[in-house]
């Protein structure tokens, strides 16, 4: 087995002993960054990618913006946080534009974790006529974003234990915020949206935080592209009427949304990228 070209030379034999070293260590952390892997075996970030090159060739890893993770296929599969920033980017920057206007000056508001999250993270960010704003989240990368509006805007984040595949704090802890907090406005992820099963989350201690958001919250919107109409998974966040409105992508099917407004309970916002 041989390095790519660009890439810092090994012996071969070492360098097949690193690679499925790395390998074990991806599978067994669902994602690694880059930084990690240089710093874990003693080489350069150059060699790091050229490793991961090798790997996503030959290994089943799945190459994701600052790092990998293992390339696993099916119904139960959850995106690291990085995979999920690639996928329908302008379609969830354009549910956060729309979303996000909901938010006024003075209000507190809970953003949960999640790539459409932030990107109403972002949007917060931008619109400068907003101060006195309070913001609790969960996600470690969407409080390091919010960051750049204070003092403007007061960013609390949970605590609780971290979950490194989204960057995200969850139970235990996580929830002593919810029981304490009350907010005017809550923006709730999911990765399932459905006229019979409601809002849907893959992954349970999320959804169970989820949950917690929302009863915390006096309103609170889904925010969720278009691949998330139709499906359901394992944890249950809510039905759609503890939801004011469903914000969804563009890309949602036709027949999925007219299931979701003929079901009733939330207000189904379908965001045309375009317009927005």
């Amino acid at each position: 087995m041989t390095d790519v070209p660009g890439s810092v030379p090994d012996a071969g034999a070492p360098a097949m002993i690193r690679r499925q070293r790395m390998l074990s260590l991806i599978a067994d952390r669902g994602f690694v960054r880059v930084g990690e892997l240089s710093e874990t075996f003693g080489v350069s970030d150059v060699t790091v990618r050229g490793d991961l090159s090798v790997l996503e060739g030959t290994q089943g890893v799945r190459r994701v913006h600052g790092g990998a993770m293992p390339r696993v296929t099916g119904p139960l599969h959850e995106l690291s946080f990085e995979e999920a920033l690639e996928s329908l980017a302008e379609e969830k920057r354009a549910i956060a534009r729309i979303a996000s206007a909901l938010v006024q000056p003075g209000m507190s508001v809970i953003v949960d974790v999640g790539s459409t999250g932030m990107a109403v993270a972002r949007e917060l960010v931008r619109r400068e006529d907003l101060y006195d704003v309070t913001v609790i989240t969960n996600g470690l990368t969407i409080a390091l974003e919010l960051e750049n509006a204070v003092p403007r805007m007061q960013v609390i984040v949970t605590g609780g234990t971290l979950r490194p595949l989204q960057h995200s704090l969850v139970a235990p802890l996580a929830t002593v915020m919810f029981e304490r907090v009350h907010a005017d406005l809550a923006f709730i992820g999911c990765n399932g949206v459905d006229a019979a099963s409601g809002i849907t989350n893959i992954n349970l201690p999320e959804a169970e935080l989820k949950r917690d958001m929302v009863r915390a919250s006096a309103r609170a919107v889904v925010v969720a592209d278009g691949s998330k109409a139709g499906r359901v998974h394992l944890g249950r966040i809510g039905a759609l009427g503890d939801f004011e409105t469903v914000f969804l992508g563009a890309s949602a099917p036709k027949p999925a949304v007219a299931e979701l407004r003929k079901a009733g309970g939330a207000e189904i916002v379908v965001v045309d990228t375009e317009a927005s």
